[in-house]
């Protein structure tokens, strides 16, 4: 029996060292799931940034889109008053012009007291005149305005 009471140096030995391999064994196998674990932890934290990107360039491009309308609106309103202030340009040409050629009747007028002096014509052609002038200054009066957009370019 004393045989079986009393082990081996080397009997020992292997035990211990069964013992260890079988703790770093045991180490490996936990690192190796610590690993797995972080590298899943990393691809999903990956993928959410992913998502996260991709959620953001779909807004980005929604907001582009709503940019380029609004410029596009923008744009037309703008040639829109663009025109109609062409139209008016023209139409305050027209009436310059207008106003400046009654003042100069005016002032022929006045500086003639309404008389058209003409040495070779008689009073009734005196008269002619004046009710020419009078017909001009009448039809001048009663023209309407015509103007486009495209009359007067700025």
């Amino acid at each position: 029996m004393e045989s079986s009471s009393s082990e081996t140096p080397s009997s020992a030995i292997q035990t211990s060292s069964g013992s260890e391999e079988n703790l770093m064994e045991q180490r490996k196998r936990k690192r190796m799931l610590s690993n797995r674990e972080s590298a899943r932890r990393s691809r999903m934290k990956k993928q959410k940034l992913l998502d996260d990107l991709t959620a953001q360039v779909n807004q980005l491009k929604k907001e582009n889109n709503e940019i380029v309308t609004s410029v596009s609106i923008t744009t037309q309103h703008y040639l829109t008053v663009e025109a109609e202030n062409s139209v008016l340009r023209a139409q305050l040409d027209e009436l310059s012009h207008r106003l400046e050629s009654l003042n100069d009747i005016i002032g022929f007028l006045e500086n003639t007291n309404g008389v058209c002096l003409n040495p070779l014509a008689g009073p009734e052609s005196d008269d002619f005149l004046v009710n020419q002038m009078n017909m001009n200054m009448f039809h001048m009066m009663n023209q309407p305005l015509m103007a486009s957009s495209d009359a007067l370019l700025y």
